[in-house]
């Protein structure tokens, strides 16, 4: 195990985040770019070695490959979610969908798939620790203004960008970033028809190879979470061959 916050030493308010993968090219380069983000990281190459720390000394957030040898990032999550809610990003093999379905019901917080695009991890990072803690301030990449995005209410459904946050009827939902991203999309404009192209722009800002059915999933693991708190949940609307529309008349 190795952590680091690129200067050789650990500031008391750093942010931990923990890299869990058996691939030591991705924890090296993933690493280096979150170290010039200002995060400190701590790299393990296989579940066993990371359960213990993770449990005695839990990250801000952790990122975990699925297919590891000894312990597979399943497992891990499994075991760790009996202990502690820690924040959990996912990398996941290119079709793996039923990896990702799993994932998301053990409490994973989201999902990347291999070949993954570092600048939209580091966001989507950032965004589950804004979600995770509100009250912190996670900053934005070099140079840049991070945006503030007003909250939205749309009859039963309302969200708020800043916080991740999303409650149908006054419940709360529990939405990954991605899910998050698409349904901001959706009811940004109710009754209008996105595309799933426009869809994969919205929640996939980078430049990162998603096809259709990746979509679809997001889809049909939203309508799930909100049927969860509202069975008669019927506001996204699916129109063949064209995308989806939110509309909650």
């Amino acid at each position: 195990m190795v952590e680091n916050n690129g200067e050789g030493q650990r500031r008391d308010d750093a942010v931990v985040i923990a890299l869990v993968d058996d691939d030591r090219n991705i924890l090296t380069t993933v690493s280096i770019a979150l170290q010039a983000e200002g995060f400190v990281t701590r790299l393990y190459s296989d579940g066993e070695t990371a359960l213990k720390a993770l449990i005695e000394n839990p990250p801000d957030l952790a990122v975990f490959d699925i297919k590891m040898p000894k312990m597979d990032g399943m497992e891990l999550l499994r075991r760790v979610r009996e202990h502690s809610p820690l924040p959990v990003i996912f990398l996941t093999s290119k079709d793996d969908e039923a990896d990702e379905e799993a994932g998301l019901e053990l409490g994973a917080d989201d999902y990347l798939a291999k070949p993954f695009s570092l600048r939209l991890l580091i966001a989507r990072i950032r965004a589950i620790l804004r979600r995770a803690d509100p009250s912190r301030e996670f900053g934005a990449e070099p140079g840049e203004i991070e945006p503030v995005h007003p909250s939205i209410d749309r009859g039963r459904l309302y969200m708020d960008p800043a916080r991740h946050h999303v409650t149908w009827n006054g419940r709360p939902v529990s939405l990954t970033v991605t899910e998050f991203l698409i349904l901001e999309a959706l009811a940004a404009r109710p009754g209008v028809i996105k595309s799933r192209n426009q869809l994969m722009d919205a929640a996939y800002p980078d430049d990162v190879f998603v096809d259709d059915r990746t979509v679809d999933s997001h889809i049909k693991r939203m309508r799930r979470k909100f049927r969860a708190v509202d069975p008669e949940f019927g506001a996204i609307d699916t129109l063949y061959g064209a995308g989806y529309s939110f509309n909650d008349g």
